[in-house]
């Protein structure tokens, strides 16, 4: 891996398938004067810091969904950043800032995959040693990409929390500097170099759409893009089964949730960072949150529609945009901030997102058991242009008649119109369907 001559950061010199939910941010800390813990200055001289190291990352156009939005649409795609995700640009940006005796002691993350993987590049290109602790069920792939980068992978623990207690533990021990995933203001600093991106890219946006977990990447962006565009609204998206930011911006101070559940690992965290709580509380307009559905669904368009592998994280923004297409002024930008999943997790979650936009259909029904019966049911089936892809035969239960047979089928179909045409010809065929 190359040596990368270190420089100082300026630092240290809103679920449903329905209309997403959406929390109004209050701005008492703004009105009040109270300046912002992170600057237009901090994350320019992050920029400068940056050059070179991480990309400046394309910036695409979605047919689609400028079609169902009414105005132009963009993916911000940090799925496309060394990595894999924004992580590298905040990581850099605080290992760079530590001084040479903290260095010497090397750094210590906790994380089931982004964090991971941008500090341990960040370090390696740094000259610094730097030990990852990381969940026992951690997807192999990232954890052999994070030791491809350079760090030393300790598997702890089942959850991140206990993974968290483990690497801070260790950095009691042995000096090693915690490099936190979001709450310190150079990796806020590091991300926010995303929005003064987009305001390149894309001069006339109106509308950014950012997912939020503790709110590091959500926070930079506000800061870079409020400080020369506050006319740009800022929207924040979390998963409705760990959304910690509408309860915590209603109480006015961060607040745990208990037992966060999501597929978009990326987002799952139960508690915002301090930091970037204030920030998200001056400067973003809006936090919405989106159900598992939304969420599958979108990482599904983003596959098929776009053709880019986003993490379910990195599908937030998307999900948003799909579940209430008209309450976003456009020119909208929405950043994919990740694509590494897990290419077995990827398999469920599109059968997942098919479902949901009523692409497979799974139905029972009887027929009588003779030769011939079932052949004529697929026929029934071939004709409406249903695929099957799976069939399961039953003949002995106690619930058939003699003469009976219950079929279990699941089908891929074109939408929910499909569907309903389906089970119309079923109909018409004289079949009775039970579920």
């Amino acid at each position: 891996m190359a040596d990368h001559t270190p420089q100082t950061p300026a630092s240290t010199a809103s679920g449903a398938t329905g209309p997403a939910a959406a929390t109004a941010v209050p701005r008492a800390a703004a009105d009040a004067g109270v300046l912002p813990a992170v600057t237009l200055d901090d994350i320019l001289g992050a920029q400068k810091l940056l050059s070179g190291v991480s990309r400046s990352t394309a910036m695409e156009g979605s047919r689609y969904l400028s079609g169902l939005v009414g105005a132009p649409v963009h993916f911000k795609c940090e799925n496309l950043q060394r990595t894999g995700s924004f992580k590298i640009r905040g990581a850099y940006v605080r290992i760079a800032g530590l001084s040479a005796e903290e260095r010497s002691c090397g750094v210590v993350a906790a994380s089931a995959g982004n964090h991971a993987q941008g500090v341990a590049l960040a370090a390696s290109l740094l000259g610094v040693r730097s030990t990852v602790f990381m969940p026992e069920g951690a997807p192999l792939p990232k954890v052999a990409a994070t030791r491809d980068y350079g760090a030393e992978v300790r598997l702890h623990g089942q959850v991140v929390d206990e993974t968290l207690a483990a690497a801070q533990e260790y950095a009691r021990e042995t000096g090693a500097v915690f490099i936190h995933p979001f709450d310190h203001r150079d990796i806020i600093a590091g991300q926010g170099t995303v929005g003064l991106e987009i305001l390149e890219q894309c001069p006339e946006v109106r509308t950014i759409v950012v997912g939020i977990g503790g709110g590091g990447l959500a926070a930079g962006v506000a800061v870079a893009v409020k400080a020369v565009r506050p006319d740009v609204r800022i929207i924040g998206v979390q998963a409705a089964g760990a959304a910690a930011y509408p309860p915590s911006l209603a109480a006015g101070r961060p607040v745990s949730i208990e037992s966060p559940a999501t597929m978009a690992d990326g987002i799952k965290v139960g508690r915002p960072g301090d930091v970037p709580f204030g920030i998200i509380g001056d400067l973003v307009d809006e936090v919405r949150t989106v159900s598992e559905d939304a969420l599958s669904s979108a990482l599904l368009l983003c596959l098929e529609r776009a053709k880019m592998v986003v993490e379910p994280a990195g599908a937030s923004p998307v999900a948003a945009l799909l579940s209430e297409p008209t309450a976003f002024q456009g020119p909208v930008v929405a950043v994919l901030s990740g694509g590494n999943v897990d290419p077995l997790l990827t398999q469920r979650i599109l059968r997942h997102g098919m479902a949901a936009a009523g692409r497979y259909l799974s139905l029972r029904l009887r027929l009588t058991d003779r030769p011939g019966a079932l052949a004529t049911l697929l026929g029934v089936l071939s004709e409406a242009d249903a695929n099957v892809l799976d069939v399961s035969h039953v003949r002995t239960d106690p619930r058939l008649g003699i003469t009976e047979a219950e079929v279990e089928l699941h089908l891929e179909t074109q939408g929910p119109e499909h569907c309903t045409e389906v089970g119309t010809a079923l109909q018409k065929a004289g079949y009775t369907v039970i579920a």
